[in-house]
């Protein structure tokens, strides 16, 4: 049996709040900086990021206790 998989498509939410924060800066409606306005895009990543990071300690810690 072959299962279907659902493949998501389209934009998120994240990158259509860059779209918006794009559009205002360029139309000069918000005077925020480069990195606030890049924010929707970088922010869930680092947020990634960071809980790979922590799982990773945490599994160093416990390889090294012997559990």
């Amino acid at each position: 049996m072959i299962e279907k998989t659902n493949i998501q498509t389209g934009t998120g939410p994240c990158f259509l709040l860059f779209v918006v924060f794009l559009v205002l800066k360029l139309m000069n409606h918000i005077d925020w900086s480069w990195w606030m306005v890049t924010a929707p895009l970088w922010i869930p990543a680092a947020f990634v990021l960071a809980i790979l990071a922590i799982a990773a300690i945490i599994g160093l810690i416990a390889s090294f206790f012997g559990r």
